[in-house]
């Protein structure tokens, strides 16, 4: 098996070679590490809960305090919040959509500034 991909900016390039009797072990592991699927569920009224909600607030109260920035810099700040390029851009559309956030043209670059 082979696995190739980035963690941050760095590459990895990652082999893994088992025996066949290795490969049967490691699938019977996983056949009894699945919990059996319950055969009835509750309900559930309660809204499921976005696994970067923590990041989604921290974009909010980065524009909140600042007030306003121009997308560029906003988008900068918010790719060091996320940790990568497209989580940043996630939040910089997310904010655009946003009730709280206003957009208008500034010229060269768009201007958001936070009215919630």
């Amino acid at each position: 098996m082979r696995i190739r991909g980035q963690i941050g900016d760095w590459p990895v390039d990652l082999s893994i070679e088992l025996e066949p009797a290795e490969w049967a072990q490691l699938g019977r592991r996983l056949e009894a590490a699945v919990p059996e699927a319950p055969t009835q569920s509750a309900p559930t009224t309660a809204a499921p809960v976005r696994a970067d909600q923590g990041q989604w607030l921290a974009a909010c109260e980065l524009l909140r305090e600042a007030g306003e920035l121009t997308g560029p810099a906003l988008l900068e700040r918010l790719e060091g919040l996320a940790g990568s390029v497209s989580a940043g851009k996630r939040l910089l559309v997310r904010l655009r959509h946003s009730a709280d956030v206003q957009v208008h043209s500034g010229g060269d670059a768009p201007v958001y500034r936070w009215v919630g």
